[in-house]
């Protein structure tokens, strides 16, 4: 069956007209912020208690955008006859966000959750050489980490939570029978 000329202007116009009854929506952005999902790809943020200069996060970003410096500092032995240890400190953690490419590498790898995403995304810069983001920088983000989810209500729980429970429950037990005793 041959078409019929003309026939596929008429369904484009519908389309159109279907389109033009609709009522339009429209965010009003600044005004009101959108809802974003829990997941939202926003800024890293770094939690720089947890951060043991390990450098996975530097060697595993694709994009080399991670900059950190570091310095070795000796503590000395905690008993007599010990030896003393060594620890890296933290100088400088910075992450360039105008290379960046938000795959989250840095985050997973981070073996002592030091790094999380912030669903934040409004901080664009005029300058280029403003999206490298310093520790400090990157500690204010970290104000806006939502929290974890709540575990599943039906999933057990974990084994570090009952031996827990368990002692505190002996410590209360041992503690109560001697006031028990002596009333």
């Amino acid at each position: 069956m041959a078409p019929i000329p003309g026939s596929g202007l008429a369904k484009g116009l519908a389309v159109t007209l279907r389109t033009m009854t609709k009522k339009s929506v429209t965010a009003q952005y600044p005004d009101a912020q959108p809802h974003l999902p829990p997941r939202t790809r926003g800024v890293i943020g770094l939690f720089e208690e947890n951060c043991t200069v390990c450098m996975l996060c530097a060697r595993e970003c694709p994009d080399w955008c991670i900059y950190i410096d570091s310095h070795k500092e000796t503590i000395p032995a905690a008993a007599p006859g010990g030896r003393e240890r060594s620890r890296n400190v933290l100088d400088r953690f910075a992450i360039d966000f105008s290379l960046c490419m938000y795959c989250g590498i840095c985050i997973e790898v981070c073996p002592f959750d030091a790094l999380f995403w912030s669903p934040e995304f409004e901080y664009a810069e005029t300058d280029i050489l403003e999206l490298t983001h310093e520790r400090d920088k990157l500690r204010e983000w970290m104000w806006t980490v939502p929290a974890p989810p709540a575990l599943d209500p039906a999933a057990e729980e974990p084994k570090e939570i009952v031996a827990a429970r368990k002692t505190a429950e002996k410590l209360a037990a041992a503690q109560s029978e001697p006031e028990e005793g002596q009333a």
